[in-house]
C-alpha cells in the first residue's frame, strides 16, 4: 500500500512514518504539512491510504476532505489527539481513527483491516459539506477565496485556475472534478466551469458557437454539447 501522511507536526508525522516503515508492504510516499501540499500529493501520487491529522492551520483535515477529487479517493485514517471528534471523523466515512500518540497495537488493528480491503470506493466522503472557500497557494501563504467571489474557473496545461470578480486568476490544486461537485459552478465546456451567478448573457454567435459572458466582462466558451444542459440548470428549457 501506498501511504500519504498529513500532519502539521514534524514530529509526528516522524513517528507515524517510523511505525509504517516497519511494515514490509507499506511505502509512505510522502509527508505534507499542510493539507494544500497534501492535495497536491494526493492527485499526483494516488495514495491507497492518507494517514490525515484533524487539526491543522488554515484549512483542516475535515474540510481538506470536501477538497479531494471523488474519483481518486483513497482510503482514510484520521489522526487526533482529541477522542472527541471521533464521532464526526466516522460521519465522514473515515475507514479509522487513531489517537495521538499512536499505539503500535492499535494501528497494528488498522493496517489489517487495511489489508483486507483494497477495493476502490468512490462513495467515500460523499457527503462531505459542500465548498465555501478555495484554497490557492502563494508565496508563503494560503489564499482563500469565498465562492461565491469566483466567476469562473478553467483547466490550463499548467493547472486549474480561478478568477474572481476583480479579474485576478489564482492557481488552485483542486481538480475541475472536485468543483464541479463541491460548488454551484456550472460545466460549460471540457476545460471551463461558471459561477451561475455570474452569468449576465449567453450569446449565440454566427456559425453556431455559443459565449457566456459574465457580469464583469469576461467571455467562455460553450460546448454545444453543454449548452442543452446549461440551459436547463439556468431554467431556460
Amino acid at each position: 500500500m501506498n501511504v500519504v501522511i498529513v500532519d502539521d507536526e514534524p514530529l509526528a508525522r516522524d513517528e507515524i512514518a517510523r511505525l509504517l516503515d516497519q511494515e514490509d508492504d507499506i511505502q509512505v510516499v510522502a509527508q505534507c504539512a499542510n493539507a494544500i501540499e497534501a492535495i497536491a500529493a494526493i492527485n499526483r501520487l494516488h495514495p491507497d491510504v492518507v494517514f490525515l491529522d484533524i487539526h491543522m492551520p488554515m484549512v483542516s483535515g475535515m474540510e481538506m476532505l470536501s477538497m479531494l477529487d471523488p474519483e481518486r479517493m483513497p482510503r482514510v485514517v484520521f489522526l487526533t489527539a482529541y477522542s472527541e471528534y471521533a464521532l464526526e471523523a466516522f460521519d465522514r466515512d473515515a475507514f479509522d481513527y487513531l489517537l495521538k500518540p499512536v499505539d503500535p497495537e492499535r494501528l497494528a488493528t488498522t493496517l489489517a483491516r487495511l489489508r483486507r480491503d483494497c477495493s476502490p470506493n468512490p462513495q467515500l466522503f460523499n457527503n462531505a459539506a459542500p465548498l465555501r472557500q478555495i484554497p490557492c497557494p502563494g508565496h508563503q501563504r494560503i489564499l482563500l477565496i469565498r465562492v461565491e467571489d469566483i466567476e469562473f474557473a478553467t483547466s490550463k496545461a499548467t493547472g486549474v485556475y480561478v478568477t474572481t470578480t476583480l479579474g485576478a486568476e489564482h492557481f488552485t490544486e483542486l481538480t475541475l472534478r472536485t468543483l464541479e461537485e463541491k460548488t454551484p459552478f456550472l460545466r460549460c465546456h471540457r476545460q471551463y466551469l461558471v459561477n451561475p451567478e455570474h452569468i449576465k448573457e449567453i450569446c449565440f454567435q454566427e456559425g453556431g458557437s455559443v459565449e457566456i459572458l459574465t457580469q464583469h466582462n469576461q467571455r467562455l466558451p460553450v460546448s454545444r454539447r453543454l449548452l442543452g444542459e446549461l440551459k436547463a440548470h439556468l431554467g431556460l428549457n
